[in-house]
C-alpha cells in the first residue's frame, strides 16, 4: 500500500514539474481556493507557504535553483526563504489535519 502511495506521488511530481515547465516565467494564477483535505500537493504547498511563497512556480521565479526533496516522499526537503535563511522539512508530513483549510491552492 505505501508503494502505491508513493509511486502515485512520484508520478504526480513528475507531472507537476513538467506543468511549470511549461508555464511562461511571469504566469500569474487565475484562480485560488483553498484545500479541504491533506495530499501530497498540499503538503509541498504547505511547505513553499511556510517560506513565503505562493507555490513551487513562484520560488523558481524567486531563487532560480532546484528544489530539494526527500528522495522516499518526494516532499520539499529545503527552501531558501526571501531573508536567505533556510527552513528545512522532516520526511514525514507536517501539514496538521487542522492546517490543510489554510493552504491556497492556484490555478494557472
Amino acid at each position: 500500500m505505501r508503494f502505491c502511495n508513493l509511486l502515485t506521488l512520484n508520478r504526480w511530481l513528475r507531472r507537476s514539474m513538467a506543468c511549470a515547465v511549461l508555464l511562461d516565467n511571469n504566469a500569474k494564477p487565475k484562480s485560488m481556493s483553498r484545500a479541504k483535505q491533506w495530499t501530497g500537493e498540499v503538503e509541498n504547498l504547505y511547505r513553499f507557504q511556510q517560506a513565503g511563497y505562493r507555490d513551487e512556480l513562484e520560488y523558481r521565479q524567486i531563487k532560480q535553483a532546484e528544489i530539494d526533496r526527500w528522495p522516499d516522499t518526494g516532499f520539499v526537503k529545503k527552501l531558501q526563504r526571501r531573508d536567505n535563511t533556510f527552513y528545512y522539512y522532516n520526511r514525514k508530513r507536517e501539514c496538521e489535519d487542522r492546517e490543510v483549510h489554510k493552504v491556497k491552492v492556484y490555478a494557472y
